[in-house]
């Protein structure tokens, strides 16, 4: 074996490194020094953070099975800022009488799902694929029973690990039927294997529709998204934060990799079709819901899946436009979402609050997360000047680049569906500044490090947008991609 190969994934070997050193800090450190372990773990991954920027190494690796290109790199990047910012809002969570006991077991299953994700990004083998989804998916079923006190919590995880194994299930049958037909698994052998059959091939269209109802649970895509919202509400927020934000950006680039590199020869006759409805399905049916909750933790999960719905629209258009065009949404998406969890967070950390209507007043007695969390509902509902508003501007230019007059259509009716969702992220808005009665909640500080997250999502909603050279960047990283779209 040339062991050289693992150059190729710098990234994923310094998350590896970040993960053992924060093992052996919480196996072998004495107890008295455990209350670091949080502190520690940011500054570990904040140094490998910077790091991970350093220019990629481009190439295959493995059997073909690994690739590292421009694109994985700035992918992988993104997802990092991400985690960070998760990492930092839970420090005070972590450091709870309750929770401390396995205050390492969190961070390392956090940097672990992490590196399935990783895997998933770079695969380009289908083997490969299905056990960075397998290492990223199953750790977040311990997390989410995280706090097994709560009968919630444990409720999540159970309701997490049923859908899981159905979607694997679902997911694997499909790939079981690609390999009858193309007999292989490599992404681009199995491209030639598609164009090769010829015509519509059943068998083969059938498969397409279980991967991608298979990777539909991951990225909650509408009727795949049953578990969303009892899962988000009954996991601890730290966690709740984690899933709505990098999973989905993760399995949404994988997934777009997968069509065009695999099943681009069927896009005008099948795909393109199936994406259509289910994103159609997601951005309406995640509006109609979110409407209707009033505890927050449900709201944002209605709201993720709607969310979600905005995030295929790059992955329709299935050229380089359309994915730096999703890889944007994605980093705006990261700062506006963690936002609003950030300060759902630090309320519930404080007294256990989490309705809407706990919230009116909220200006009054606690203005800066009032402030941060008016930032983050205008960004999720594309208000300008805040980068929610560039971040759908470019979705909807990247899925309008194909020029089709169905694809316009499904652009339109994006737009109808961002209209709606003004609706209910005002009411956030409404109850904190407007409303009159006495606020639930009294004034308090809030945790450092919670505050800190909160500058930093509260500068990206309000920078990204602004600094134009980012979607630039950005894509031209995806055109200095080799092959990404060779097969369309």
């Amino acid at each position: 074996m040339d062991y050289s190969q693992f150059l190729m994934m710098p990234q994923e070997i310094g998350l590896l490194a970040v993960f053992l050193l924060v093992f052996l800090y919480d196996t072998f450190m004495p107890r008295t020094t455990q209350r670091a372990l949080p502190l520690v773990t940011v500054v570990l991954f904040g140094v490998y953070m910077t790091w991970a920027f350093l220019p990629p190494s481009m190439g295959k690796c493995f059997g073909d099975m690994f690739e590292a290109n421009n694109a994985t790199w700035a992918m992988k990047n993104i997802l990092n800022i991400g985690v960070f910012i998760v990492l930092l809002q839970s420090v005070k969570w972590t450091n709870d009488d309750f929770v401390s006991v396995r205050r390492g077991e969190f961070y390392e299953l956090i940097l672990l799902t992490l590196l399935g994700m990783f895997l998933m990004v770079s695969a380009r083998h289908f083997l490969l694929f299905v056990i960075g989804l397998e290492t990223a998916s199953l750790p977040l079923a311990a997390l989410a029973a995280f706090e097994k006190r709560y009968y919630e919590s444990r409720e999540a995880a159970a309701k997490y690990v049923m859908t899981a194994v159905f979607s694997s299930a679902i997911l694997l049958m499909g790939l079981s039927l690609v390999y009858g037909a193309c007999g292989t698994l490599y992404f681009s052998n199995l491209s030639f294997g598609v164009t090769a059959t010829g015509g519509v091939n059943w068998m083969l269209i059938v498969a397409l529709a279980f991967v991608m109802a298979g990777v539909g649970f991951k990225i909650s895509l509408v009727p795949f998204h049953l578990w969303t919202a009892d899962v988000y509400q009954g996991a601890p927020t730290a966690v709740t934060s984690y899933l709505s934000v990098i999973s989905k950006g993760s399995a949404a680039f994988a997934f777009m990799v997968i069509l065009v590199q695999v099943f681009g020869s069927l896009y005008q006759e099948v795909w393109q079709w199936m994406l259509y409805a289910l994103i159609v399905l997601t951005i309406t049916v995640g509006n109609l819901f979110a409407m209707r909750q009033r505890n927050l933790k449900r709201f944002l999960a209605f709201s993720s899946v709607s969310q979600a719905g905005y995030v295929m629209l790059g992955v329709i258009a299935a050229n380089e436009v359309g994915m730096a065009s999703m890889m944007y949404y994605i980093l705006v998406y990261i700062f506006s979402n963690l936002a609003a969890f950030g300060v759902v967070m630090a309320i519930e950390n404080h007294c256990g609050k989490v309705t809407i209507d706990d919230y009116n007043g909220l200006f009054k007695t606690n203005p800066w997360l009032a402030f941060t969390m008016m930032l983050a509902m205008f960004s999720l509902g594309g208000i300008p000047p805040f980068a929610g508003f560039f971040s759908k501007f470019f979705i909807f230019v990247g899925a309008a680049s194909t020029g089709s007059v169905a694809i316009y259509v499904l652009v339109f009716i994006a737009l109808v569906n961002t209209i709606i969702s003004l609706y209910y992220y005002l009411l956030v808005v409404k109850a904190m500044f407007i409303r009159q009665e006495e606020c639930a909640i009294d004034r308090f500080r809030s945790h450092w490090t919670e505050r800190l997250a909160m500058v930093i999502c509260v500068a990206g909603i309000i920078f990204v947008g602004l600094a134009s050279c980012i979607y630039t960047s950005l894509t031209k990283l995806v055109e200095e991609s080799p092959n990404l779209f060779l097969m369309i």
